[in-house]
């Protein structure tokens, strides 16, 4: 069983941060662990994913340049920097775990509730 906590969600004005936090527990093996998110009326897209064993890190197209993803295997979690906010980056936004496979955005397994990130223009 793996519990996936995200906290850091809220309102913030266009061109603000905020860091996303996510926390893990449970015994199996994370071996990768990313952020997606969906705004309403939209499906859910994956944003940014690191791996467990080496770090390598991607990111969204929509992302990148603004937000960064980093890990702290040893307290088992997983941040989220969002620089540079854009209306169109409010979404609730979900940690997500893959114990199968060290694959990012394809075939996680284990979902957060998610924590709500608002944009005002």
């Amino acid at each position: 069983q793996v519990q996936l906590v995200e906290s850091g969600g809220g309102l913030v004005q266009a061109g603000g941060s905020l860091r996303l936090s996510c926390t893990a527990s449970g015994r199996t093996f994370r071996r990768a662990m990313g952020w997606f998110r969906q705004a309403p009326g939209k499906e859910r897209e994956g944003i940014s994913c690191i791996t467990t064993n080496d770090g390598t890190t991607y990111y969204a197209d929509s992302v990148k340049g603004r937000f960064t993803i980093t890990r702290d295997n040893a307290n088992h979690t997983v941040y989220l920097q969002m620089n540079s906010l854009k209306p169109e980056d409010a979404a609730v936004y979900f940690c997500a775990a893959n114990t199968i496979a060290t694959l990012c955005f394809y075939g996680m397994n284990h979902w957060g509730k998610g924590t709500l990130v608002t944009v005002s223009s």
